[in-house]
């Protein structure tokens, strides 16, 4: 597992288009992650920054701490948070700060 402390935007954005699997979640459940975002100076190297992750219309995850899994990153806990309904389902969005 990578250390979630240590992640920075550049090791989100070669991964844009790919899925990651909530393990504590419905079984099956896949977000894609569809935008990474710098959003200006942070406690981390290179600043702080978010990813938004696109799941489908149902199940709609509650704002909570999901264990996600993508093979390059391992498996992270991330505070994900809806943030938008589209035609293709909700997304959320993670901040690292």
């Amino acid at each position: 597992m990578t250390d979630l402390k240590t992640l920075t935007i550049q090791d989100f954005e070669k991964l844009v288009d790919t899925a990651f699997e909530v393990r504590s979640a419905e079984a099956g459940l896949q977000l894609s992650l569809v935008e990474v975002k710098a959003m200006g100076a942070g406690a981390r190297d290179g600043g702080a920054f978010s990813v938004l992750l696109q799941g489908p219309p149902e199940p709609v995850l509650e704002q909570s701490i999901y264990t996600l899994f993508q093979p390059d990153l391992g498996e992270q806990d991330l505070f994900l948070v809806p943030v938008a309904e589209k035609d293709a389902g909700i997304q959320y969005e993670a901040v690292f700060t």
